[in-house]
C-alpha cells in the first residue's frame, strides 16, 4: 500500500458549444448566403439589359448626353504645330478650331488620341468620311502630345478639315467626353445632336450613325 496521496487528475474542459446562428443570421436561407450570390446577380441583371438593348434597336454605344440639343460649349483650341507638317486633306494648312468654327455647316467632332489602341481601329473609317464633302471632319486630340499626334497622322493619314489640340482635357470636359474616341454630329447652329461613344465600325456607321448624320444634312 503506497504512503503517497492521491493526487486527482487534472479536469479536462468541456468543449464549448458552438451555437447554431444559421436561423439568427437574416443574410441565410436554406444555408446560402445572399452575399455570395450578389455579384451574379448583378452580372445577369446587366446581360439582360444589354440583350434587351440590342433585341429592340438601342445601341449600347448611343449614350445620352445632357448636351444633345444645346450648343457646343464655348471653347478656343490651338492648331497641331506647322513644323510638324500635317496638312488637311485637301492640302491646305491644318487649323485648330473654336466654338465659332462650329457655325454655318454640320460637324463631325472626333475626340481622338495616338494613345488610344481603338482610335488606330477607327481611323480607315475617319478617312472614308473625309471623302464626304457635306460635313467637316474635325478632330479634338485629346489629353495628346503634339509630336505624339503629328506622328500618328503621319503614319495613318490626316482625315481632319481642323485639329484643336486639347492638351489639358478641360475641353473634353466640357463636352461631356468619358474618353478617347468618341464622335459629336453638330449642326449648323453649333447644336450638337449625337453622340456616340466608342469606336465608330463599320455596323454602327451603317445602321446609326449615318442614317443620324443624313437626317441632320436634310434639315439644312
Amino acid at each position: 500500500m503506497s504512503d503517497k496521496p492521491d493526487i486527482p487528475k487534472q479536469a479536462r474542459p468541456e468543449k464549448a458549444k458552438v451555437p447554431d446562428t444559421t436561423e439568427l443570421d437574416p443574410d441565410k436561407k436554406g444555408g446560402i448566403n445572399l452575399l455570395i450570390l450578389l455579384p451574379l446577380i448583378i452580372f445577369v441583371g446587366m446581360a439582360g439589359l444589354f440583350a434587351y438593348q440590342m433585341k429592340f434597336g438601342n445601341n449600347p454605344n448611343e449614350v445620352p448626353s445632357v448636351l444633345i440639343n444645346k450648343p457646343a460649349p464655348d471653347f478656343d483650341l490651338p492648331a497641331l504645330d506647322a513644323k510638324f507638317g500635317i496638312v488637311r486633306p485637301d492640302q491646305g494648312e491644318l487649323p485648330g478650331f473654336k466654338t465659332a468654327d462650329l457655325l454655318g455647316k454640320v460637324s463631325v467632332v472626333n475626340v481622338w488620341a495616338s494613345w488610344c489602341p481603338t482610335c488606330r481601329d477607327e481611323h480607315p473609317i475617319l478617312l472614308d468620311l473625309t471623302q464626304d464633302p457635306r460635313f467637316e471632319l474635325v478632330g479634338l486630340a485629346y489629353k495628346d502630345e503634339p509630336a505624339n499626334s503629328a506622328r500618328f497622322l503621319s503614319n495613318h493619314g490626316n482625315p481632319f478639315d481642323a485639329v484643336g489640340m486639347d492638351l489639358s482635357g478641360r475641353t473634353g470636359i466640357d463636352w461631356g467626353v468619358y474618353g478617347a474616341p468618341e464622335t459629336f454630329i453638330v449642326d449648323t447652329k453649333g447644336v450638337i445632336r449625337h453622340k456616340h461613344i466608342g469606336a465608330l465600325t463599320p455596323r454602327s456607321v451603317a445602321e446609326s450613325f449615318m442614317p443620324k448624320l443624313e437626317a441632320i444634312l436634310a434639315e439644312q
